[in-house]
């Protein structure tokens, strides 16, 4: 039995500007954030009925505080989708929104839905204790040497990258 993979594209986009850390968004909650992408990005797709959509995946590298539980499907209801419309937070770090956006292509890809939403959400300014004072890693991980780079903040990582590449 063979399948026909199907293309994905995306129909809808929108973002929050960015902003400093403790700056314009810092009492602003994540969760709400996300709420209203979503519901901007929806509102650009007016003959979508929103029960239609088959998952929201939302990527989020700290997801713990006010950003934790499941602040996809936090922010799926908060913006008003049907409680039948399920949300999976997703973390691979700084590209947990990227990985968000491949996983929703591929469950269109492969038939598993017709409709999805990707999307990333992060304040840092939620996070203070894991900007610099208090990160807690097992000390475990760096048994091995290869695994150093666990550790490497972003600035770091894209040195090493432009040196390699």
């Amino acid at each position: 039995m063979s399948r026909q993979i199907q293309d994905a594209y995306i129909v809808a986009a929108t973002r929050l500007p960015t902003a400093k850390r403790n700056g314009f968004f810092r009492t602003t909650r994540p969760d709400d954030m996300l709420a209203h992408v979503i519901r901007r990005a929806v509102d650009q797709v007016p003959g979508l009925d929103p029960a239609l959509i088959g998952d929201v995946i939302v990527g989020c590298a700290m997801p713990e505080g006010e950003q934790g539980m499941n602040v996809a499907r936090i922010g799926l209801l908060l913006a008003g989708l049907p409680n039948s419309v399920p949300g999976i937070t997703i973390n691979r770090f700084c590209s947990s929104g990227l990985q968000a956006v491949a996983d929703a292509a591929a469950k269109i890809r492969l038939g598993e839905a017709d409709v999805m939403i990707a999307a990333g959400t992060e304040s840092m300014s939620a996070m203070p204790q894991m900007m610099g004072n208090k990160v807690s890693l097992n000390p475990a991980v760096f048994a091995k040497e290869e695994n150093i780079a666990i550790a490497y903040g972003m600035g770091l990582t894209a040195e090493k990258v432009a040196d390699q590449w």
